[in-house]
């Protein structure tokens, strides 16, 4: 046997964004014992990156909007495959949020009457984005760590957990280590909250950092539950092209909010090419219009540049695969064009976007005040993730809910940019709040020793590879072929071959995978760490291009090159993975529960 601690708690949530830290302050406001594990530091979440603006109908710029316009544009931007319970209480339930956030301390930039001011984003009818300059997500981390310290959580910095114990058919606790040290670790809980983001480490190109490596979904999908819609990958259309060791860093949609527009080598605005039908009557079909949109005339139409992202990052790929693109294979993003316009042009684009004037001038030498930006797409988000209860955020396993990026559901096949920050306020709060109840209504399960001694083994297994050699592999090659793997042939563009042939590659790495080993010891061991993460992310792999291969159209984040159409005969259904007999993974299709009949009047209302 190999020596452990235990520790016990009534609610434990793994993840420490924004998600998972709202959920732990509404679990312990509710009396209970909570625990909080994060994988890296406290404040280093994946929150932060998220720039642009919270999503909330508050209508302090546009007195227009409200929750059922609202509504309606996540429903739209999601192809209706969206979980229109979560939709609904999300809408309703964002502005609450953002208004609590600032009760708590958060500082959003103001409007001259002195109430929270709103910008423009993609998909979004009207300036909804409560915002700090391009730095929201940091601000919101912030507020709720000061928050939350003063609500006697328990902090794991550090750890990871790698395996979740059901007992008797209800969540028991997990199995997981501290980084730092290697030490084991056994945390005992009467329910448990996902929370650990999504899995762009799955990709060669990502905004995201190396803790994305979707510990969340495997740990759900190995304990019973379900994931969901796992074929809608979010490419972000801005991330940084240039220089290399920052290829993929986000460049936030606020740059486009704020006036921001996209050229090709030529200088040519494309945007303005190829417009959805669906969204023609809201787009400006002249730059005077849409800059007239951006300086807030609340009877111009938005510029094309605030089309959804799944669009967006087609038209840029377009241009460079016909040969328009920049130097870097990307295509131009210029805001610095609006000095034209204003007087104070670069003092306004300093004080609007501190966050992008300096990485770009730090990382690439480059003043956006003077010189576009050289952008391409990079995977950003996950919409699928594990099937949850719209109201109460639990999985199809009891006691183990989801919330954030790793939670399924409200963004359908493609997330409207700024709801990210709302769903977790709206949903992190609902976790915590209806796990917290599951706690105080039932006793502790037993985990099992046998399946602690086994979780203990398979972490530890590395090390035994190592030492017997044979077969054995470093993690690295085998996570930077499944980068490569996926990148070439589950990305962007999609089709069957390249689908079938990432799955049969997957398969390979996973072989590999089985050998994947770790010298030296448990201290400090970063090659012991990635080899625990190539489950999860030949996991999430794996189900991606399952549901990616069986939906044969395109939709949202989802496009097949050889299936270019929406097809009605997917829309009433979601793509379900569940863990089947042998461990083998198994797809069915889930169908979507009809509209509700006021709702359904809400969607028609605000076409």
């Amino acid at each position: 046997m190999t020596e452990y601690q235990t520790h016990e708690h009534d609610v434990l949530v793994i993840g420490a964004g924004g998600a998972g830290l709202r959920a732990a302050i509404e679990a312990s406001a509710a009396g209970v014992s909570v625990g909080l594990i994060c994988k890296s530091l406290l404040g280093k979440a994946h929150t932060v990156m998220a720039e642009g603006g919270v999503a909330a109908a508050m209508a302090h710029v546009d007195d227009r909007d409200n929750w059922k316009v609202h509504f309606s544009d996540t429903m739209r931007g999601g192809q209706y495959l969206n979980n229109w319970r979560m939709a609904e209480l999300h809408a309703k339930e964002a502005p609450d949020r953002v208004r609590e956030l600032e009760a708590w301390g958060a500082v959003f930039d103001r409007t001259k009457d002195g109430r929270i001011l709103q910008r423009n984003f993609g998909g979004h009818r009207y300036p909804r984005l409560a915002h700090v300059g391009d730095r929201t997500g940091l601000e919101m981390i912030r507020t709720l760590q000061d928050h939350g310290i003063h609500q006697g959580i328990k902090v794991y910095m550090e750890h990871t957990v790698t395996k979740l114990f059901v007992e008797g058919g209800r969540i028991a606790g997990a199995f997981g280590y501290d980084r730092e040290r290697g030490y084991l670790r056994v945390f005992k809980a009467k329910s448990v909250v996902v929370a650990t983001g999504g899995v762009g480490r799955a990709y060669k190109i990502t905004s995201n950092s190396w803790e994305y490596t979707g510990d969340g979904y495997a740990l759900a999908y190995d304990a019973g539950a379900d994931l969901m819609d796992m074929e809608f990958i979010q490419f972000h259309p801005t991330g940084m092209v240039w220089p290399p060791s920052v290829r993929g860093i986000l460049v936030t949609e606020g740059v486009r909010g704020e006036g921001g527009v996209l050229r090709n080598k030529d200088g040519k605005r494309f945007m303005f090419d190829g417009i959805p039908e669906n969204y023609k009557a809201q787009t400006a079909d002249s730059e005077e219009e849409g800059w007239k949109y951006v300086q807030g005339d609340k009877n111009a139409r938005r510029p094309p540049e605030l089309l959804t992202r799944d669009h967006v990052a087609r038209k840029i790929m377009g241009e460079v695969r016909d040969g328009r693109g920049s130097p870097h294979g990307g295509v131009f993003l210029d805001i610095a064009w609006i000095k034209s316009r204003l007087p104070n042009g670069a003092e306004h684009i300093k004080k609007k976007l501190p966050s992008m004037y300096h990485q770009f001038k730090q990382l690439a030498d480059i003043d956006i005040t003077e010189v576009p930006m050289e952008v391409g797409p990079t995977t950003h988000y996950t919409m699928g993730g594990v099937r949850v209860d719209g109201d109460t955020q639990m999985s199809t396993v009891p006691g183990l809910f989801a919330a954030g990026e790793c939670a399924a559901g409200l963004h359908g096949a493609n997330r409207l940019g700024g709801n990210s920050l709302s769903d977790l306020l709206v949903f992190g709060k609902r976790a915590g709040e209806h796990a917290a109840k599951f706690a105080r209504e039932r006793e502790a399960v037993a985990i099992d020793a046998g399946r602690v001694d086994a979780a203990a083994r398979a972490a530890l297994a590395p090390f035994d590879r190592g030492a017997a050699g044979g077969d054995a592999e470093g993690p690295y090659k085998i996570q930077y072929a499944l980068q490569d793997l996926m990148q070439e042939n589950v990305g962007i563009v999609r089709n069957e071959a390249d689908i079938k042939k990432a799955l049969d590659g997957i398969q390979g790495l996973k072989q590999r995978a089985g050998h994947a080993a770790a010298g030296g010891n448990r201290d400090y061991n970063p090659g012991w760490h990635t080899a625990l993460d190539l489950p999860s992310l030949l996991t999430c792999a794996e189900a991606i291009a399952m549901c990616a291969l069986e939906r044969k159209e395109s939709r949202g984040g989802h496009f097949r090159e050889d299936h270019p159409d929406k097809d009605p005969a997917y829309a009433g259904f979601n793509l379900v993975v569940r863990k089947g007999l042998g461990g083998r993974p198994e797809l069915r299709r889930e169908t979507i529960a009809p509209l509700r009949e006021d709702l359904k009047q809400v969607v028609e209302e605000n076409k």
